[in-house]
């Protein structure tokens, strides 16, 4: 059994960050609502308790509290933005609406002799996201950090072990992020560094055997890196009793079907294509509203998994491919829903499956990680992410064989020529986008009224936060002059510039 560091969520949007942070310095992290009573936490008995972020002003009839008797435990406490505020509102600080609110890249002052602090810089660059501020600590506590506007900016109880900080190491934006929470971990809460991935391949492993029994299973196979990964792992863990089913619902990119068929076909396992392009267009034809589109395709894709499973027999669980990312932006108990994912806001609440998730607690960097130690080949672990609805949602308005055709042209043109340099320029994800706006132009000698494409590229580590990439204007010079030529019913091409936040990845 591995020591546990406890994140409790109170609807901070980067709680997965702070879990991720915390097993990337070997220390198995498990996230929990920000309700948890001070029983539940001493019968996990975690070695320290991180308190996230969240939406809320704690001084607020809304504001989601805490067990003050969690406090009491011993444990050690870092929190974290709201965290700290809630720690220091609950212990009888003061918490107010701060005369000039903080967001973005803000230097912040440390009391390095503070053992959270210890080995940092003293002035360091943070993330800060606050319009409330600590303005009254809490008897007991000291001021360990301030920004130009913050005075409170980290805070301390040294001989309780409580620690705040107002701004978010678990991004990359902040300097020494890990080195902090490496502090927190090893001085503060004792760690021993017991967790790695192998451990969580085998609790997988052992979990699914225990679960499955002598059942069988199909998996949700797209062919992208989440639901390859998840193959490895269930063909490990159970063999001939899973089954692939690969749903081609017509909006894959240029010649992916085919591709995703050879590849598996030849694996050691059961492997089926269910070509089901006009099923899908069907029920998508005049669908224009992205949230509706994701839904209809989430409980189409579990109609045709229940209808294979009907003709194989028996079959009780359904696997799919489901990672942090996609549960954290589709909502959760504190969380505002971002976008909800096919595989986790577009099933239906009546189906018959029991549904296994063996990738639900990992990011996208542990997946590709898990994936390479488990022998899967490099361009299945290295692929670009892909959405389980596809092209559906980079068509901006409804979805049309005609609009996928194009779309698959120009997404090709754009992986082709960003293709040659991702590596060289660490591009994250690249694709083509149909926005579904005309604009005129000339081509020949004559005018033309036809459809604008956007090309989106963006570097990232963890698919939570994301920069654009500063694609070289020769190569996107190129992508246009080929588009425009070579893609019939396009005379315009753009290139998207936004980062996440505020943007998302995807345009849907």
């Amino acid at each position: 059994m591995n020591q546990t560091v406890l994140v409790l969520d109170f609807g901070g949007q980067y709680k997965e960050l702070i879990a991720r942070s915390i097993r990337n310095c070997n220390v198995y992290s498990m996230i929990r609502s920000g309700k948890i009573s001070a029983e539940e936490v001493s019968s996990i008995s975690p070695i320290g308790i991180v308190l996230t972020g969240g939406p809320n002003s704690v001084y607020k009839e809304n504001a989601i509290g805490i067990d003050k008797r969690i406090f009491e435990l011993g444990i050690p406490v870092l929190g974290i933005c709201y965290g700290m505020q809630l720690l220091c509102h609950t212990l009888g600080g003061r918490v107010e609406g701060a005369k000039k609110s903080e967001y973005g890249v803000t230097e912040t002052v440390l009391d390095v002799k503070n053992p959270l602090f210890l080995g940092l810089k003293q002035k360091i660059k943070t993330l800060m996201s606050h319009t409330d501020t600590v303005v009254g600590l809490p008897d007991g506590f000291i001021s360990t950090g301030s920004t130009p506007n913050t005075e409170f900016a980290a805070c301390a109880n040294v001989k309780k072990k409580l620690f705040g900080i107002q701004f978010h190491p678990e991004v990359e934006l902040t300097e020494n992020g890990a080195e902090l929470f490496h502090n927190f971990l090893y001085n503060i809460c004792g760690a021993a560094g017991d967790y790695n991935i192998d451990d969580y391949v085998e609790r997988q492993i052992a979990a699914i055997r225990k679960t499955v029994g002598s059942e069988r299973m199909i998996l949700a196979l797209s062919g992208g890196v989440d639901s390859s990964v998840a193959a490895a792992i269930l063909s490990r863990a159970i063999g001939k009793q899973l089954t692939c089913v690969f749903v081609d619902h017509g909006c894959m990119r240029y010649g992916e079907g085919d591709d995703i068929e050879r590849v598996f076909s030849a694996m050691d396992l059961r492997f089926i294509r269910v070509n089901a392009e006009e099923r899908f267009l069907s029920k998508l034809k005049g669908v224009s509203e992205p949230e509706e589109k994701r839904k209809i395709i989430g409980k189409e894709f579990i109609s045709v998994f229940q209808d294979e499973a009907d003709k194989l027999g028996d079959i009780k669980f359904l696997a799919q491919g489901t990672i942090y990312p996609d549960v954290i932006e589709s909502g959760g108990e504190h969380a505002e829903t971002i976008k909800s994912h096919h595989n986790v806001g577009g099933l239906p609440k009546d189906m018959k499956f029991t549904v296994i998730e063996p990738l639900r607690l990992l990011f996208k960097d542990e997946v590709r990680a898990i994936g390479a130690k488990l022998g899967l080949k490099k361009f299945l672990v290295s692929r670009q992410p892909f959405p389980g609805p596809g092209l559906a949602i980079r068509i901006m308005g409804d979805v049309t064989k005609q609009k996928l055709d194009m779309l698959r042209l120009a997404d090709r043109i754009v992986c082709q020529e960003i293709g040659k340099i991702a590596k060289r320029m660490k591009v994250s994800q690249y694709f083509a986008v149909y926005t579904d706006v005309k604009t005129v132009g000339v081509m020949g000698d004559g005018r033309s009224y036809d459809n604008l494409i956007a090309v989106r590229a963006v570097t990232t580590s963890d698919f939570m936060t994301c920069d654009y990439t500063p694609i070289p204007h020769t190569v996107l010079k190129k992508i246009s002059a080929r588009i425009v030529n070579e893609v019939k019913g396009v005379n315009r091409v753009v290139y998207d510039i936004t980062s996440k936040p505020p943007a998302t990845v995807e345009w849907e």
